[in-house]
């Protein structure tokens, strides 16, 4: 997966103001990078949909086609990372979601409360999602977004369905 690239996008006020280290963002792009998907740019925004917006244009801008995001998912006051991403997205994929939430069950039953999103931004093609902001959310989520990244931006490029 070598040619594929990804940008890893934080969303938190506290990480975002340096009052708490982010370490959901770096173990994302670690895991990527075990995973053999180069990193095209991480970068930590505040909480709110047009700091989400705004990161993820400027993540595609870099021409990245795997965007994932850490943090913003919940239910607090200031959560609007799904709101953000719908801005972006123009094809949901909600079965990648609703995989993340499942296996999310093993660490603590409230990954059911993520109202976090999957989906393709066009005319680009890349495939945005959003994980938990906690660096056990990430490390139970990659492995569901690196088994399904590749064949979603081949299709999405016009693939064979094989």
């Amino acid at each position: 997966m070598t040619s594929l690239r990804a940008y890893v996008i934080t969303v938190s006020d506290r990480s975002a103001s340096g009052a708490r280290e982010d370490r959901a963002g770096p173990r994302a792009v670690e895991l990527l990078a075990e995973a053999g998907i180069g990193s095209a740019g991480s970068e930590i925004v505040p909480d709110g949909a047009d700091a989400v917006e705004d990161a993820l244009r400027r993540a595609l801008a870099t021409g990245a086609r795997l965007v994932v995001t850490t943090g913003g998912t919940g239910v607090g006051p200031r959560d609007r990372t799904p709101e953000g991403t719908e801005r972006v997205v123009t094809r949901a994929i909600p079965g990648i979601a609703e995989e993340l939430r499942r296996v999310g069950i093993a660490d603590t039953p409230l990954s059911v409360l993520s109202r976090g999103v999957a989906g393709i931004a066009d005319p680009e093609g890349a495939l945005i999602v959003n994980l938990p902001g906690s660096p056990r959310a990430v490390a139970s989520g990659i492995p569901v977004i690196v088994s399904v990244a590749a064949h979603v931006v081949d299709q999405v490029k016009g693939g064979d369905h094989s």
